[in-house]
């Protein structure tokens, strides 16, 4: 921030997260600024009364505001005049933030709205309502405040007990227009580099679906596959199903044999990674694990069964597994492959567009919680080549997917710099460690 003026002279602020401010500046509760009011609900929330397509009143909910940015332009749901009335009504440009769920995320409403009393508003604030915004938005005020239960809450009390660093009207408004400039600025950067990520990934899964299902030659001669979803096919590759390229979800009666008090290694599905990585970190003993988990060993692939992580790709092939064995939750499906199939070939298959789609369309279950049945992988087709070319379009993909990795890494690395500068120079604005007026 040296690029930046500082004020000609501070003062000990007496507040752990605010530190030395501008000696004109003072130091407020936000309750001595304005009333903190909370939201309500008509009962039953999910009365069919309480809603009208055609409602004045749009009805916000903790999804709305975390899909949002800084302001709120449209929500799902409207209410009718009865759901409204037993609500709280936001006209447009006032400030509220969550106080449960997404903690603390803060919006300013462009609509005619209502909020439920997972939200707090701030009725009689004088000020400039985006300076608020931007406290709220930089984080550190309510750090900590919450009270811990099955997740973290504010209340009306917490968030008018907050002490700020409050200038006078016409530096709010400077502060809050040049954080609008800089934040813009940036998050246009950080859009840039996000579709950069999304185009990289989206090279990488059109290099690996060719690759497994056409080889490494462009001028190899194709031929019909006889099976719909694989169409066309190399002349000399033959279709087969993978029951008969690999032992799926391997019998635990091959371990039961080890000492109870054996410590091996436990991958539970957020552990594994997209693109093939696994956090190897965690064990466990047999006893504790053999009866409720799923059972892999070294060199298998590992396969999320369960939406939304088949399709968010978590899939690996385990290696340095504490005594070569692993356990892992039971959302999980094994792959074993025999001397027919070789495993990095599999794996790469698995996270291609014809499998995703073809697993997508057969899986079974309710909304939010489907699965791959094991016989849609057994009896699964693929069109295959011999071992040593498997092996040489698995080589091939290695090469590639770790190119694009690797970028894509990079510029991942760039976005949460450019996070972190953004949420440092809010930070640094409300609480006058650099001066813009």
């Amino acid at each position: 921030m040296s690029k930046y003026r500082r004020y000609e002279r501070y003062k000990d602020s007496g507040i752990e997260w605010i530190g030395e401010i501008p000696e004109e500046w003072e130091v407020v509760k936000i309750k001595h600024l304005t009333r903190v009011k909370r939201g309500a609900s008509p009962r039953p929330i999910d009365d069919p009364i309480y809603f009208d397509d055609d409602g004045e009143y749009s009805w916000v909910r903790i999804s709305d505001v975390t899909a949002s940015k800084m302001y709120l332009n449209e929500s799902t749901e409207k209410l009718s005049a009865l759901g409204a009335s037993l609500s709280v009504k936001l006209n447009p440009d006032q400030l509220f933030i969550s106080i449960c769920a997404t903690v603390g995320k803060p919006c300013i409403t462009k609509i005619k709205c209502c909020i439920h009393d997972g939200f707090v508003y701030f009725p009689d604030f004088k000020g400039d309502n985006r300076f608020l915004y931007y406290i709220f938005e930089a984080g550190e005020a309510y750090k900590g405040l919450g009270k811990l239960g099955t997740q973290l809450n504010l209340n009306t009390d917490i968030v008018g007990g907050i002490t700020i660093g409050f200038p006078h009207m016409n530096e709010q408004k400077a502060i809050a227009n040049f954080l609008d400039q800089k934040t813009a600025e940036i998050d246009d950067l950080i859009a840039d580099k996000e579709k950069l990520v999304e185009l990289l990934q989206e090279k990488r899964q059109v290099v690996i679906s060719e690759a497994v299902t056409k080889g490494l030659n462009p001028n190899v001669k194709m031929k019909d596959s006889g099976v719909e979803w694989i169409g066309e096919m190399p002349e000399h590759w033959e279709v087969n199903r993978i029951k008969y390229l690999a032992t799926v979800n391997p019998n635990k009666s091959e371990v039961r044999y080890l000492p109870s008090e054996q410590k091996v290694t436990f991958i539970p599905m957020d552990k594994i990674i997209a693109t093939g990585k696994v956090d190897y970190a965690l064990t466990n003993t047999m006893e504790n694990l053999i009866n409720n988990y799923t059972y892999f060993r070294n060199e298998d692939i590992i396969m999320a069964k369960v939406t939304p992580c088949f399709e968010n790709g978590n899939i690996a092939i385990v290696k340095g597994l504490l005594n070569g064995i692993g356990f892992g939750t039971t959302e999980l499906h094994v792959l074993r492959c025999n001397n027919k199939c070789y495993n990095r070939f599999l794996f790469y298959y698995l996270q291609s567009d014809i499998f995703k789609s073809k697993g997508i369309s057969e899986m079974y279950g309710v909304a939010g919680l489907k699965r791959i049945p094991t016989d849609f992988i057994l009896n699964y087709k693929l069109g295959i080549p011999d071992y040593q070319e498997q092996e040489q379009i698995a080589n091939y993909l290695d090469k590639k997917t770790s190119q694009i990795d690797e970028l894509t890494y990079s510029i991942q690395l760039q976005i949460k710099k450019l996070k972190e500068y953004r949420q440092s120079l809010i930070s640094e604005a409300v609480t006058g460690k650099i001066k813009v007026l």
